[in-house]
């Protein structure tokens, strides 16, 4: 290890910076505003008032999935950075507030127009599943210009979130910040997010991921639909020729990390009750990262991330209520 990589944070992050709003509700109020289960739909803002209207009261916090990620990072002790976009407003402020707070560097630029921080109201059924309506305001203004190349170079690993495809200027910051990151050696990875935001970007995710990522993480569905295949084994042989590492969570299926040469399955980590399961592919990349990023082999990774993601689904809410530092120590 040389000078310049003893002084490497772990981990930037860059997605859509956003206020989650949880509450519970049944399938009949997805049912009523139009939100198919288990997936984010995009919404514009006077359809988002409308929800929050009738959404009974829950639990804001600041989120997105990378957010989500970030925190989770912190709590296993890593370190790390976030670029995002928000609003001068007082949601903008809670989620600068939350990233600081948690060691979190995030020192992007706010929002000039209009447009307010984003937020995403999350929808809990009693099967602790999440469907998401999700707002983005001041998401979409995020470009390459809040790319800032010392700050990309000084991490090992730049994480880029799958929502930020929605936005045409986003990518370009995407692909800006994965270059700087190759130019310097660091890795790139990608969350793909969403489903339905693969059946939009399919080629183009193909594309994003042969030429700029080095690990890919996707949940079952994302990871079929990404590559049109029977199941998730022959997805998975496509992706591992694509990139270098990929991840594929499968809730208590446990998951698949796949490298060039070999498969390894890791185990659900055992938990007593699934709560809600908001954030438990971010908490999971936050384990795979900060175990790739702290040493660890691939396998020990995922195991870190199951950790990380079983305590999630235990709680409401994508933010840890256990020390996940101390609770990696005791488990893996």
């Amino acid at each position: 290890m040389n000078e310049g990589q003893k002084t490497l944070k772990d981990v930037v992050g860059i997605g859509n910076a956003m206020v989650d709003i949880l509450a519970p509700a049944d399938e009949a109020f997805l049912a009523e505003h139009g939100l198919p289960k288990g997936a984010m739909t995009l919404v514009e803002a006077a359809q988002a008032a409308k929800i929050y209207e009738a959404m009974v009261s829950g639990v804001e916090m600041s989120g997105g999935s990378v957010g989500n990620t970030m925190a989770g990072l912190a709590s296993l002790g890593g370190t790390g950075s976030y670029i995002g976009k928000v609003h001068n407003d007082q949601l903008g402020g809670i989620f600068h507030h939350d990233m600081e707070s948690m060691g979190i560097t995030f020192g992007t630029a706010p929002a000039l127009d209009s447009s307010p921080t984003a937020r995403c109201l999350v929808i809990v059924t009693p099967d602790g599943q999440r469907s998401m309506a999700t707002y983005l305001g001041a998401c979409v203004e995020l470009g390459p210009e809040d790319i800032d190349a010392d700050t990309i170079q000084s991490h090992k690993v730049t994480y880029l979130e799958g929502y930020l495809w929605d936005a045409p200027m986003a990518k370009e910051a995407m692909i800006k910040a994965a270059e700087l990151a190759h130019d310097a050696g660091r890795q790139v990875a990608l969350t793909l997010s969403d489903p339905f935001c693969v059946d939009r970007y399919r080629d183009s995710f193909r594309d994003l991921i042969l030429n700029h990522i080095d690990i890919l993480f996707a949940n079952e569905q994302e990871i079929i639909s990404l590559y049109q295949a029977e199941d998730v084994y022959a997805a998975l042989e496509l992706g591992r020729g694509d990139c270098n590492l990929v991840a594929i969570t499968r809730s208590a299926d446990g998951s698949l990390i796949a490298t060039g040469d070999m498969v390894h399955q890791i185990s659900a980590v055992p938990v007593e009750r699934v709560v809600d399961t908001t954030g438990a592919g971010d908490l999971y990349a936050a384990g795979f990262l900060f175990g790739i990023t702290h040493g660890y082999g691939v396998a020990a990774s995922g195991r870190i991330g199951a950790i990380a993601a079983g305590e999630i689904i235990s709680h409401v809410g994508a933010r840890s209520e256990a020390d996940l530092q101390e609770l990696v120590l005791r488990t893996l």
